[in-house]
């Protein structure tokens, strides 16, 4: 191995813990001055006999290396370290930890970033995001160990440079409802006349000027039915809340070592981690939650007839405004005892332990499924 061949690699950013995992003969990493090294290559070729190094593996070899009773090492050799470079130790301070105490009336404090920066080597939050995320150094375990912990900022953070692009990132709270609220009536209303006459279409609604007078009255029947229909939406949304928070935007441990994924992975939810106080990143873009539902919205209509499956989807499109109206508040909002227990909650799952507590509306599904948080401290 060549020092010229090894400056074409890129070097990456590692946690200690990263490191202390490459503790065996087959991966052999150590740090020394806040470099990483790879010395599994060099075992049998150390004058010293491979145990010497096998005996630091994972840790720093700072001592070892300044122990002349154990090893003279040349300047040669410490030259030669620099074949085996293959990253930079990052990693500071962390906010995340089992002793933080749930607060309804939390509020941080702003993060310094310049410090944070050069401390962690991560993201530097005075540019556009997104960019910096694909182009990253990082491996992905230190990319997962930074962005579930926490930085606070006055002001949204960019995530394009484009100012074209850019609004598509920010959605104010409002918003979510003003879109899909209206959808979710007429989605009602259409179950309800299908109930009443099946051969009605949405085209027969969406007609102008509306043609009130020519549709059938609605049955009682039809009204019960809808509603049915409109209260299993409302409860099968619960499910796909904890679903896909759970398994899709927490899929870290299986999420593929690649740029592709830590940023589709960035974009999805660990931006929310990593700013989650940023107001404008707190209810899910119109344009993302229309990706997200519409493979769902289609099977409803493969399973079922389609007056249910237009009722059960109005009932998750209601529950799924309110689920985000809710996240909000449970950022930024004071609010009544039952619900104050629900934000300490949520805020535990931010500031606790992201890999506990996935409901955000309720806890039903983290006491079902093995996933609850306790927010209490002994």
């Amino acid at each position: 191995m060549s020092t010229k061949t090894k400056s074409h690699v890129t070097r990456k950013i590692y946690s200690l813990a990263e490191v202390a995992r490459h503790n065996t003969s087959s991966s052999t990493l150590v740090t020394y001055s806040g470099k990483v090294y790879d010395l599994t290559p060099f075992l049998a070729d150390h004058p010293g006999g491979d145990d010497i190094i096998l005996e630091y593996a994972g840790k720093d070899i700072g001592a070892a290396m300044s122990d002349e009773s154990q090893h003279v090492h040349s300047r040669a050799a410490y030259e030669m370290m620099d074949e085996f470079q293959v990253g930079e130790l990052g990693g500071g301070e962390k906010i995340v930890s089992e002793d933080w105490v749930p607060d309804e009336n939390f509020h941080p404090d702003e993060t310094d970033l310049l410090s944070d920066y050069n401390m962690n080597k991560f993201i530097d939050l005075n540019k556009p995001l997104l960019m910096q995320v694909w182009n990253a150094p990082w491996t992905k375990e230190y990319y997962l160990s930074q962005v579930h912990e926490p930085r606070h900022l006055k002001e949204s953070a960019r995530m394009f440079g484009s100012n074209l692009l850019e609004p598509f990132t920010r959605t104010k709270f409002w918003v979510v409802p003003l879109v899909w609220w209206p959808i979710a009536a007429f989605l009602a209303v259409l179950s309800i006349e299908q109930f009443t006459n099946p051969a009605i279409t949405a085209g027969n609604l969406l007609q102008f000027p509306p043609p009130i007078s020519s549709l059938p009255t609605p049955t009682s029947g039809a009204l019960a039915a809808w509603f049915g229909c409109f209260s299993a939406g409302i409860f099968i949304w619960t499910l796909l809340e904890y679903t896909l928070h759970r398994f899709l935007f927490h899929v870290d441990y299986y999420l593929p070592d690649a740029p592709w994924a830590i940023t589709l992975h960035f974009l999805l939810h660990g931006v929310h981690h990593y700013l989650p106080m940023d107001r404008l990143r707190l209810v899910m873009p119109p344009l993302l939650f229309f990706v997200l539902e519409t493979p769902f919205t289609k099977l409803a209509h493969v399973v079922f007839p389609k007056a249910m499956a237009n009722g059960i989807i109005s009932g998750a499109f209601f529950m799924y405004v309110m689920y985000d109206l809710g996240h909000y508040a449970l950022h930024h909002t004071r609010l009544p005892a039952y619900l104050a227990e629900q934000k300490r909650y949520h805020l535990a799952h931010h500031y606790k332990n992201f890999e506990l507590g996935f409901g955000v509306t309720s806890k039903v599904w983290d006491y079902v499924f093995g996933t609850m948080l306790v927010t209490t401290t002994k």
